[in-house]
């Protein structure tokens, strides 16, 4: 449950008008006429069109699965947890797709661990995190990884990728928080 502020019940932004500067199949951008605690401004927001999923996947090792792959955006290599949208399917449903297209593996287990919202100072970006289990290899990988350009698929401990995070070695934010998420879940943080 979000934390409303004491007092609360008085909204600090309020939309003057609304319009959409661009818009793809995957994402929307608005640009809003505000009031809000600065006065009277714009704002833009990235609207996602479907939710996201997150796939922290853990092996009888309680070994990590990562991905590396190259993000346009950054112009760097990340390592990531598998993770992908839900493309109008429930989020349970695009998390296994997710984890069968990147790693090739499907799970007999999974938790969902929570939900996250992605930069939340300029976008409406929703996503689900879930924990996968009792893996198996199903071998539907091969295209998709190429089609995605997942360079690698590595298995580390699970204290490995923390000190990954700690180490500036995973720096997506979505895969941080993922992993928090299920350090929580699995006792990690005591």
């Amino acid at each position: 449950m979000p934390h409303e502020p004491e007092g609360g019940g008085r909204r600090p932004w309020r939309t003057l008008e609304s319009r959409v500067a661009y818009e793809n199949r995957w994402i929307r951008v608005r640009e809003d006429q505000v009031e809000g605690p600065h006065g009277r401004g714009i704002y833009g927001v990235v609207e996602m069109r479907h939710p996201a999923v997150f796939v922290v996947a853990l092996d009888a090792d309680e070994r990590v699965c990562l991905v590396s792959l190259a993000r346009y955006p950054t112009g760097t290599w990340s390592w990531e947890v598998p993770a992908g949208g839900t493309d109008g399917e429930a989020p349970l449903v695009a998390a296994q797709r997710e984890l069968a297209e990147e790693t090739g593996l499907a799970a007999g287990e999974w938790v969902r661990l929570g939900g996250m919202d992605a930069l939340n100072g300029i976008a409406d970006a929703p996503e689900h995190v879930f924990l996968a289990r009792s893996l198996e290899e199903t071998g539907d990988a091969g295209a998709t990884q190429a089609e995605e350009g997942i360079a690698e698929v590595r298995w580390v401990p699970f204290g490995e990728a923390l000190s990954m995070i700690a180490a500036g070695e995973i720096r997506d934010g979505e895969s941080i928080a993922a992993l928090a998420l299920a350090g929580i879940r699995l006792g990690r943080f005591r």
